[in-house]
């Protein structure tokens, strides 16, 4: 089997870095709505592509009396429901104030790890870098591994401010008025904690990141791709080894029959990839997370104890030791449960029903707006056993 590429010379110029700056943007502002619409179904803050970094309804909830009286779910504590209370009590203003700048944080990182992976993969496998609407041959998994690690560290550097910023927010901080608004928060804590409270616990966060996305972009890529284009190869190679050529093939001008695949094939792997990636990413970056929250609770503490030592070696020591004792308190929790296998999987199925719907929706949005961007006219011919099979 081999593949020929028809089209003209003009499909060979690189892809411009504002189309991927474009595609990536496309898909963080997908998932961050995305998510919104999950939420309705599930009747709880669900989790799109990654973990929002920012939860940016965190302050709306905390001043919703349904909320705070720990009423049923009804549509009045629904996403639309908590805004409309929200502006109501508090005026237009609490939108750009306490709405829009965690929102805008996370789409910042969303856009971020999407563009830098079209850029680091077009480096690695130079047929992606191409203006093209569909890559072949697909990029091989080491490409998209190593493409979706860049990725994953870069993001999780950008966003350790905000991942610093989550887990120190406190509503009734807020409520007292320390605080003007979000973006007042942000500046004020930022200053307080400092550079060595913004990456406290950030190895963690860099760990989960660069290998949940590593592996989560090279299941989306290999589903998407080698499944797609093995399937429909060894489909169309049976079935007309069978039974001569039917209506879904045209001659071409030297008499070999030309084969489109059914268009709903294409979608359906699409689909099938996200749900694999999701569930891939999250037996991965589930555990990390467990850990994680454990060590996130001796922010507090640390930030007092950081205050008080100046010197660079003490600062080492006392992070240092502070993994020691996070480890040494999931150790103990995991032997309450029976080992370390039931604590750190622990809700896995649930957290991972929860993010599936939001990441499948989120990644065919993202390959619609990378294909855009693409080169239209570039058809794939894959020939097999005496005819070719068209992949526009």
């Amino acid at each position: 089997m081999r593949a020929v590429q028809s089209q003209q010379e003009t499909s060979d110029e690189l892809r411009k870095p504002r189309s991927n700056a474009a595609t990536g943007a496309s898909a963080a502002g997908a998932r961050a709505i995305g998510t919104q619409f999950i939420t309705f179904y599930f009747r709880a803050p669900a989790k799109a592509f990654f973990r929002t970094r920012v939860d940016y309804m965190a302050y709306a909830r905390a001043i919703n009396p349904r909320v705070q009286a720990g009423q049923p779910w009804s549509w009045k504590t629904s996403t639309p429901g908590l805004l409309a209370h929200a502006v109501k009590t508090q005026g237009w203003s609490f939108i750009p104030n306490q709405i829009l700048p965690p929102m805008l944080a996370n789409v910042t990182v969303g856009a971020v790890l999407y563009t830098s992976y079209l850029q680091m993969l077009g480096l690695l496998h130079d047929p992606s870098s191409k203006a093209a609407r569909r890559v072949y041959p697909p990029p091989d998994p080491r490409h998209t591994l190593a493409a979706g690690f860049a990725a994953g560290t870069l993001q999780s550097v950008i966003a350790a401010p905000l991942d610093a910023l989550q887990v120190r927010f406190k509503t009734n901080e807020m409520l007292e008025g320390r605080y003007k608004n979000m973006w007042h928060y942000g500046l004020s804590r930022m200053k307080s904690i400092g550079p060595p409270g913004i990456f406290a616990g950030w190895s963690l966060s860099l760990f989960k990141d660069s290998l949940g996305f590593a592996i989560f972009f090279s299941t989306f890529e290999y589903v998407k791709a080698q499944c797609y284009y093995g399937f429909v190869t060894r489909w169309y190679g049976r079935k007309y080894a069978q039974a001569p050529p039917g209506p879904e093939a045209d001659a071409d001008v030297n008499g070999r029959p030309d084969i489109r695949p059914h268009y709903l094939m294409e979608p359906a792997f699409l689909l099938l990839a996200g749900v694999s990636a999701s569930i891939a990413q999250q037996t991965i970056q589930h555990p990390i997370s467990r850990i994680q929250e454990v060590h996130f609770q001796r922010l507090e503490s640390l930030d007092y104890q950081a205050q008080l030592k100046n010197r660079k070696r003490n600062m080492f020591r006392l992070y240092y030791s502070a993994y020691e004792r996070t480890f040494a308190q999931c150790r103990l929790q995991a032997m309450r449960v029976g080992g370390w296998r039931q604590w750190l999987y622990k809700d896995l199925l649930w957290s991972t029903i929860r993010q599936v719907p939001s990441t499948s929706a989120g990644l065919i949005v993202f390959e619609i707006v990378r294909r855009k961007y693409a080169d239209a006219s570039e058809t794939v011919i894959i020939e097999k056993d005496g005819f070719d099979i068209l992949l526009t």
